[in-house]
């Protein structure tokens, strides 16, 4: 593929676009998983390749539990992403984590049920590590553009994702505050995994909209609600994502990139033809050029 890209930004809701690019391309891609959410648009900003995804579609026409989360991350690997942008809107679980401010989580709880979770399978094995499931050193430089776009940012955090399309009974969300988890979104799980098996580092930005239903002195969570914040917060997203451009770490200076390095599992000689070929931008760096067929 000749149009590459360092950095690819998924846009959650209220984020289908981003302005400024120059040498701006729209590509449709096909991946063994699917088709992505939509076509990604690829171009330059302040002197960096960006590839940008509007997570639900333009049009907003995807669900949560509908997206191919597997389509969108391979097509980023696809691309020759490195570096990977969630930015999403999250709910808050705790009083401190008020509407308008920025969260970027370190933690993931996945209470999802009906999602595809991996690259792999089909006479390929990888167990990857999550432990730590977002990219420290992107993380941080997110954080850092955040507060200097004038954002109320938090560093650090458990966001869980839940099924949807539905937003939470106050009895979920009451179980969720007393297990210790902080925001709560649906789309956060399986990217930071599927991203971490392609060996991209991932950060999640979350801008928080609202305090779900279980603060009694607050209406409970509404799409309108939503969509008001993002408005209000969409001017300091784009221009975090500016200063994040210009401050952004070496992919080199973590171990995001040789994620796969301690999982795979199976013996090589085993792979099946089919499946090394699916899944050859993952697994390229395993079996060499020559391996490929």
């Amino acid at each position: 593929m000749e149009r590459q890209a360092r950095v690819g930004v998924i846009g959650g809701s209220g984020l289908y676009n981003i302005e400024g690019l120059a040498n701006k391309e729209e590509i449709r891609l096909t991946t063994p998983f699917g088709d992505p959410s939509d076509a990604i648009t690829v171009g330059i900003l302040e002197g960096i390749d960006v590839a940008f995804l509007p997570r639900h579609g333009r049009g907003h026409r995807i669900t949560p539990s509908e997206l191919n989360f597997r389509a969108n991350i391979f097509a980023m690997k696809q691309l020759g992403v490195r570096q990977l942008v969630s930015i999403s809107a999250c709910g808050s679980l705790r009083e401190a984590f008020a509407p308008g401010h920025v969260v970027i989580p370190d933690q993931l709880f996945d209470w999802t049920r009906q999602r595809e979770l991996t690259f792999f399978g089909r006479g390929l094995v990888a167990h990857i590590g999550l432990a730590d499931p977002y990219c420290p050193h992107l993380s941080q430089a997110a954080f850092e553009a955040t507060v200097a776009a004038g954002g109320t940012a938090h560093k650090g955090g458990t966001l869980i994702t839940i099924e949807g399309p539905r937003f939470s009974t106050k009895a979920e969300s009451r179980i969720y505050r007393q297990w210790g988890l902080d925001i709560i979104g649906m789309t956060g799980s399986p990217e930071a995994q599927l991203a971490r098996e392609a060996e991209i580092c991932y950060t999640c930005v979350a801008h928080i909209t609202d305090y779900d239903v279980w603060h009694e002195s607050e209406e409970p969570v509404t799409v309108e609600m939503v969509i008001q914040q993002l408005s209000k917060n969409v001017n300091m997203a784009k221009a975090s994502l500016l200063h994040l451009l210009r401050h952004l770490p070496d992919p080199e200076s973590c171990a995001c990139g040789r994620a796969l390095d301690a999982a795979i599992m199976t013996d090589l000689k085993t792979v099946p033809p089919q499946t090394k070929s699916e899944l050859w931008p993952l697994v390229q760096r395993f079996f060499g050029e020559a391996g490929k067929g």
